[in-house]
């Protein structure tokens, strides 16, 4: 099947409650690929969320966890998500191989495991001030490359990286190695929030970005609706 324009949209449900998530996905169900439920969402909700998604038409859940912890709990929690029927699961890359082999191991298979390499919102600033060495934080992309290059050898599925990255890990990791984008901005909707490393929808998929996490401008758009749908037009510009 033809990936169309607007499966390369993934929507935050970066809400608070069931009943506004059921506002977002009454209303996208059918402009955006996969809905992305995170940590706020999932503890105020819980897995009867990600039901309520699977269950409705043929959007996916990318459920957005960043599970980061000892290998046998990450194993036998990622098994656990496996059983909700989502499209993708995040964990953190972090220090420990080990982990990210268990996520795999875990998965058995029916959930693609992404590694978070480093977050959208963190800057070489951010990563000094935390105690890397110069060689890691002088070089950010490098170091996205590193941790990207060690989740593929574990098993993972992708990543998650800024769409700055996308290129340079399709160019060396693989073409079937995924990448999914957050941080992505239209060039209609003006910047000024904390993301420190964004890109357009165009000049992600142009670097090779298979899914893009797209929330502030279609949820603040006065038609949110009609703000997805602007943005898979300009996904479609470039495919």
């Amino acid at each position: 099947m033809t990936k169309k324009a607007k499966d390369y949209i993934i929507f935050p449900l970066d809400v608070s409650s069931a009943g506004e998530a059921e506002k977002y996905i009454e209303l996208l169900a059918e402009e955006v690929g996969m809905f992305k439920v995170g940590l706020e969402l999932f503890v105020s909700a819980g897995p009867e969320v990600v039901r309520r998604i699977t269950g409705r038409g043929s959007a996916g859940v990318f459920l957005d966890l960043k599970l980061h912890d000892i290998p046998a709990t990450v194993s036998r929690t990622m098994s656990a998500v496996a059983d909700l029927k989502v499209t993708f699961a995040t964990v953190h890359c972090g220090e420990s191989p080990a982990m990210l082999e268990a996520a795999v191991a875990g998965s058995r298979k029916q959930v693609g495991v992404l590694a978070v390499t480093i977050l959208t919102s963190v800057s070489d600033k951010d990563l000094e001030a935390a105690g890397f060495s110069r060689e890691l934080y002088g070089d950010l992309s490098g170091l996205v490359l590193k941790r990207a290059a060690l989740a593929r050898d574990c098993g993972c599925a992708g990543v998650v990286c800024s769409g700055q990255e996308a290129a340079a890990i399709k160019q060396h990791l693989g073409k079937a190695f995924l990448v999914v984008t957050p941080g992505i901005r239209p060039q209609w909707e003006a910047a000024g929030d904390d993301q420190k490393r964004v890109v357009t929808p165009a000049m992600a998929v142009q670097n090779g970005s298979d899914y893009l996490v797209i929330g502030r401008p279609i949820r603040d758009a006065q038609s949110p609706r009609e703000a997805a749908r602007r943005i898979a037009e300009e996904i479609e510009t470039v495919l």
